[in-house]
């Protein structure tokens, strides 16, 4: 498998230390390693190396103690499934020169456990599956079907790997850290969960499909949350003069190949419905990535009316609206949502991404509106000049 130049840059003042959270595969051990070669490395996925902390933690403290250097990085990967570490890494971090970088899935095992998360003493960190700027080509059918965390995106077999990834990772693995007691449930919702995907969250019809209680299903969608597995994308509340939806989230799995796989869909064209969901959650995914990565701090929402006038993404409170649309010829149908949102919020900036060779500028009575194609608008975005 290539090694990718990833975007994240981890650089940490002296006595600082950081957590680096990411879903299973998007590559962080491969990231940490390539960047830190000289960082003491501690991977508790290793049986022998997990079973000896796990019941003695101090040994931790004791090897570091023990070590040439009474300082440097120290590297623990997959720290959550040995919460009792990190009261030993805080005294190594108050009490010795040791930096650490404590990686993981989620951080969801530790705060149950009641565990010191070590408070402002480790920045966080969000890894993602490959973004735009690491892609060594652009090919939107490739990340449509293999989605792009790196272990899929050149997998000779990527059926076998995505299928793989469902069954060990999101079921499995998922029990292993004590997030799921009953698997069957929880195997049940991940198959209710593909027609889902993309669409407003109706709990008590996934419950329903699922035999589970509502509340369970709540819970289920947290645990996806909480392992980076997925995004809940609430609806822009400010409301001017039309009944809007305000209370109902849309769900997004958090790569599209494994959306794609989930939802059993390949895509051969780019046209068509599943074509369309497929570039408005890679274009989501982008959003999400792009905010973490660059340390901003701006809300995604969607907008839609009770008549069925929708808006995919509005960003920062209303300030940039825009609408995703498979289409590669633009009319007015494709964005009577947009133009709507655009004469009752007044937003700086209005663009419909879309599949049109070049660029053009729509005027309408409230705000010029911007159609892009999807990779001009990827440009724009990682050079910081949509948001």
């Amino acid at each position: 498998m290539p090694y990718y130049h990833r975007y994240l840059t981890i650089d940490l003042p002296k006595r600082q230390s950081a957590f680096l959270w990411g879903a299973r595969k998007t590559g962080k051990s491969t990231y940490l390693k390539h960047s830190f070669p000289q960082a003491i490395y501690y991977d508790l996925l290793q049986s022998d190396l997990f079973l000896n902390l796990n019941r003695a933690p101090h040994i931790l403290r004791e090897e570091l103690q023990a070590s040439k250097s009474n300082a440097g990085l120290v590297i623990v990967d997959e720290v959550q499934k040995v919460p009792a570490l990190l009261d030993e890494i805080h005294w190594l971090i108050e009490n010795t020169g040791f930096q650490f970088i404590l990686c993981g899935s989620s951080a969801r095992k530790l705060k149950r456990s009641g565990v010191d998360m070590l408070g402002g003493r480790a920045w966080k960190y969000n890894f993602f599956p490959l973004v735009y700027p690491e892609l060594p080509n652009f090919d939107l059918l490739k990340i449509f079907n293999r989605g792009t965390l790196p272990a899929h995106y050149d997998s000779p077999s990527v059926s076998r790997s995505l299928k793989a990834y469902m069954e060990d990772y999101l079921t499995l693995e998922i029990q292993s850290e004590g997030l799921v007691r009953n698997l069957p449930a929880f195997a049940r919702f991940m198959d209710a969960l593909r027609f889902s995907n993309g669409q407003m969250i109706n709990f008590s019809s996934i419950a329903r499909d699922a035999q589970i209680d509502g509340k369970t299903v709540r819970e289920y969608f947290n645990i996806l949350e909480d392992t980076l597995l997925g995004y809940m994308i609430y609806p822009y509340k400010k409301q001017v003069g039309r009944q809007i939806i305000s209370e109902m989230p849309k769900f997004y799995l958090f790569d599209v190949g494994v959306a794609n796989y989930v939802q059993k869909q390949k895509i051969s064209d780019l046209r068509g419905t599943a074509a369309g969901k497929s570039l408005e959650q890679y274009l989501l995914q982008e959003l999400i990535a792009y905010r973490s990565l660059n340390e901003k701090d701006f809300e995604i929402n969607y907008w839609r009316t009770k008549t069925g006038l929708e808006v995919d993404f509005v960003l920062d409170g209303g300030t940039i609206a825009i609408e995703v649309t498979i289409a590669d010829r633009i009319d007015t149908n494709d964005y009577r949502g947009l133009l709507a949102f655009c004469q009752e919020h007044k937003p700086k900036a209005a663009y419909i991404v879309s599949l049109v060779p070049r660029p053009r500028r729509i005027n309408s009575e409230s705000i010029p509106i911007d159609v892009v194609p999807v990779q001009s608008f990827l440009e724009m975005l990682w050079n910081h000049k949509v948001i």
